[in-house]
């Protein structure tokens, strides 16, 4: 075999190893996701999104039924009880929220607060939790809102969630109790800052 038809052969081989390669790599790749992962977001994304209506939440004293419609159109931070008292992580993840807020420098009036009760807590109670604290919204969640959070943080029943709606109602991504509130702030502001509502 003379060397030009050689060398001829080889540059084939190597333009079709460089057309196939890479087909197979993203074949290969798109059948294992898990492998790549391109995500930057420090929550977890809930898929599908959960849908609300405004009327599936109903305030639990006249500040919030009052104030109700201020979650219409902004971004909320949503504190989960789910499970009576409301505890160490219950009240760290609320004061965590408040400090989130004012975090958030100018975005502070496109964001608003709400606890969600998913169980019945004696109001009494509560008092002490908005001594310091009296513009965060006391919301109880309707029977089927109730069920659609319940099963959301099935694996982990407790206090000390986090569910960050957006300006539509959509319950979009949720941490974990004792969430790091620099990785919320994190996904917040990358939100309102690509978001052309709220």
């Amino acid at each position: 075999m003379n060397k030009p038809f050689k060398n001829n052969r080889n540059i084939i081989l190597i333009l079709f190893a460089m057309s196939v390669i890479p087909f197979m790599i993203a074949w290969y790749l798109a059948g294992h996701p898990e492998w790549f992962n391109a995500s930057t977001n420090r929550g977890e994304l809930i898929r599908p999104v959960i849908t609300t209506e405004r009327n599936e939440l109903e305030g639990r004293d006249t500040f919030s039924a009052e104030n109700i419609k201020e979650l219409k159109g902004h971004w909320v931070l949503l504190n989960i009880v789910s499970k009576k008292p409301c505890q160490h992580d219950c009240l760290e993840a609320i004061h965590k929220t408040r400090q989130l807020r004012l975090m958030m420098n100018k975005d502070l009036t496109r964001i608003r607060r709400a606890v969600i009760f998913l169980a019945e807590v004696n109001s009494e109670n509560l008092a002490p939790l908005w001594k310091d604290d009296q513009r965060i919204l006391r919301l109880k969640a309707k029977p089927a809102l109730a069920k659609k959070l319940r099963f959301l943080i099935q694996e982990e029943p407790g206090n000390g969630w986090l569910i960050l709606m957006d300006p539509l109602g959509n319950l979009m991504m949720k941490y974990r109790p004792g969430f790091d509130p620099y990785d919320v702030k994190k996904d917040l502001a990358k939100l309102l800052r690509i978001s052309q509502i709220g």
